[in-house]
């Protein structure tokens, strides 16, 4: 299948992904079309939710299920947070986040988010690291 159907993945994108599979740092990868493809085991760990469990989806709607707001309560629209300013606006972004975890839990993270290009431009998707204090159920 070709970039824009289910099926190969671009080599950025396979090679990003074998990167967060072998770091303890927490990352998700979003594709150029906006689906969440993958986050690692670190990640899972604080967002409550194996990525086997959830699979690929829309990116929105990973982001819609976290309820990210601002240190000061203020709602972040998708578009907003770091991943999505990294996949709408093709910038690196930075930003201090609470989200909910899958399992019911509200952490702050610190986010940044940049895409990934390829020759002459063309983006492949974004990478999305995140971190947060580590306590005793998120050590790795």
């Amino acid at each position: 299948m070709n970039a824009e159907g289910r099926g190969a993945k671009s080599l950025p994108l396979i090679l990003a992904r074998e990167l967060a599979a072998n770091l303890a740092t927490p990352m998700f990868l979003i594709d150029a079309r906006g689906m969440l493809v993958y986050y690692n085991d670190a990640a899972a760990v604080l967002l409550g939710k194996d990525f086997g469990e959830l699979g690929e989806i829309p990116a929105e709607q990973f982001g819609a299920a976290l309820h990210m707001t601002t240190t000061t309560g203020d709602r972040i629209r998708i578009s907003e947070s770091p991943a999505g300013v990294a996949h709408f606006e093709r910038r690196p972004a930075h930003a201090t986040v609470i989200a909910t975890a899958y399992d019911g839990s509200r952490r702050t993270y610190e986010a940044t988010a940049y895409p990934l290009f390829a020759n002459e431009g063309e983006m492949h998707g974004v990478l999305n690291v995140f971190w947060t204090e580590p306590t005793p159920e998120n050590r790795a």
